[in-house]
């Protein structure tokens, strides 16, 4: 049980330092500040899906290949990967399903949001999806 509760403060404690940068004042305390875009960053635009209890291995897949279909469609999409979950610690609260786009700028996925085809997907994935999260942040 400790080795759990360890993992997980040192998992939330790592990706805190990936959103985050410090910010250091020779006449204060280090104060923290949200990651800025940099030159030589790309954003990465994470999605993970809960699927309802009971969806069918077909309609899984028949979202898969949708989601999939994605970066052919709408060019903003500069990196894409994706994945089942197979972590050991027991952590995932359902998620089962990681997407992993980059895009070069933020406009590039103002774009991508609205998009049609983002917006069919959705019409795929809709009657299916328990739950979703998303973050974005850019690299460095």
């Amino acid at each position: 049980m400790k080795t759990k509760v360890l993992s997980l403060v040192l998992l939330i404690a790592f990706i805190s330092l990936g959103f985050i940068t410090k910010n250091w004042d020779s006449n204060s305390e280090p104060t923290l500040q949200p990651n800025t875009m940099k030159n030589d960053s790309l954003l990465r635009h994470v999605v993970l899906f809960k699927f309802k209890e009971g969806t069918s291995k077909g309609d899984i897949a028949k979202v898969e290949r949708a989601f999939s279909a994605l970066p052919s469609k709408i060019s903003e999409i500069v990196g894409y990967e994706w994945g089942l979950n197979n972590s050991p610690e027991g952590l995932e609260k359902g998620f089962t399903h990681c997407f992993f786009l980059t895009f070069n700028s933020e406009e590039d996925r103002a774009v991508y949001l609205p998009h049609p085809d983002h917006k069919a997907f959705g019409e795929v994935l809709g009657p299916h999806l328990d739950d979703v999260l998303v973050i974005d942040y850019w690299t460095k």
